[in-house]
């Protein structure tokens, strides 16, 4: 197996690179102090990602007729990903679009729903969040019990969404329904996309414990959303969703984020000190950091795998549940390890003035927490995976 990249891979690498250089925003304090729904921080993002689509450097492999660049080299956009981490450049604020909704639509829209919702989830034109989860419907989502019902061209939706990010600046959701209540619950479901300016709909932002409030939860009473928004088959929307979680749980491991994450943290364990010595000469500390080099490494080349297995065109498999256990779970094992070192300076925050790398380890410390539960929590992964990779029996 070759694990280099050709020399063709290594020069579009230093194009990106050389772009980025110049055109990654520079930080603004003042902007990270604002709540996610500030218009100023908002458009901010979207000129950000904006910039990066006219370069051609979002959703490379989009057709063309949609916005895309008609790219099928998958190495190209898999270059692109890893040099916005490296290059420590700000998240895209229609990351849901992109990773979740555009390749669902690809897959399942109509051609009319692929030519009006495309081009605008790639410019952050429109930006769209995700209504999946509801209070008492979170690891089960098939329980949930969001209503739609059919009257004419329209569905009359009812119910409630919870930990819906970045619904108080979104502009749309892809969200699920029950569109038949007597079906059994993974069937009945529905897939359709609603408009966030619709008449009946509520937003009210959650504060997590890290400060932020990305989260929210979505109130629906009465909201009309025409027919033609359904994606898919009527009743057939839990086949629609799992090709959204697979993409979702695709995002949430990443592995150059990862190794970003641990080459930070053997930084940290170098520069401080620990019983009068660099925290990186305790041998119990260098056994952990051997022990998460490792996981790491291994994480790599599972998205190796992956990446051999998507250039020659085999199906996925449950590689990207893999992706999101391990990843997740390694985050948030890495920040555990900083703190550790770290000490009684752990607790500190970024306005503290002691404080260690600006306050990001307790903030991702509790932020990773949130990702091992998000899109579907550690323990139900390793029940599909367990069930439907290794062909073990269903738990009871």
């Amino acid at each position: 197996m070759d694990l280099a990249y050709s020399k063709e891979d290594e020069a579009f690498r230093k194009t990106v690179r050389t772009w980025l250089k110049t055109n990654v925003p520079k930080k603004d304090k003042t902007l990270s102090d604002l709540p996610p729904n500030d218009p100023q921080r908002i458009q901010r993002a979207k000129d950000w990602q904006r910039r990066l689509y006219e370069a051609g450097y979002v959703a490379l492999g989009w057709p063309k007729a949609y916005g895309g660049q008609g790219d099928t080299d998958i190495m190209r956009q898999t270059i692109v990903n890893e040099e916005l981490v490296l290059a420590r450049a700000p998240g895209l604020i229609g990351a849901s679009g992109l990773t979740m909704l555009g390749p669902t639509l690809l897959q399942v829209g109509s051609e009319e729903q692929k030519r009006r919702y495309l081009p605008k989830v790639l410019t952050a034109e429109e930006i769209w969040c995700q209504g999946y989860s509801e209070p008492g419907s979170g690891s089960d989502l098939a329980s949930l019990r969001t209503k739609a019902e059919l009257v004419g061209d329209e569905f009359i939706v009812n119910g409630q969404k919870v930990w819906t990010s970045g619904a108080q600046f979104s502009d749309w959701m892809f969200c699920l329904v029950r569109t038949d209540p007597d079906a059994p619950k993974h069937r009945g479901i529905s897939y359709i996309l609603i408009d966030m300016k619709t008449p009946g709909i509520t937003v009210r932002p959650l504060v997590q414990m890290t400060g932020d409030a990305g989260f929210n939860e979505v109130f629906f009473e009465d909201v009309r959303v025409p027919r033609e928004n359904l994606v898919g088959e009527l009743n057939q929307g839990w086949l629609v969703a799992n090709a959204t979680l697979f993409h979702e749980r695709n995002m949430l491991g990443s592995t150059t984020r990862t190794q970003l994450m641990l080459q930070n943290l053997i930084r940290l364990a170098r520069s401080h000190s620990r019983y009068g010595q660099p925290a990186a000469e305790d041998p119990t500390i260098r056994q952990q950091l051997a022990d998460l080099t490792t996981r790491v490494e291994a994480m790599k080349y599972h998205s190796f795998r992956q990446l051999t297995d998507a250039t020659k065109g085999r199906k996925p498999g449950i590689g990207a549940m893999v992706n999101k256990l391990v990843g997740t779970e390694l985050n948030h094992d890495i920040c555990a390890l900083a703190l550790e070192i770290m000490n009684s300076y752990a607790p500190l925050n970024r306005r503290a003035s002691h404080v260690i790398d600006n306050g990001i380890w307790p903030y991702e410390f509790m932020f990773t927490l949130g990702l091992i539960i998000g899109g579907g929590t550690s323990q139900i992964q390793k029940n599909i995976i367990s069930e439907r990779g290794l062909g073990m029996p269903k738990s009871r």
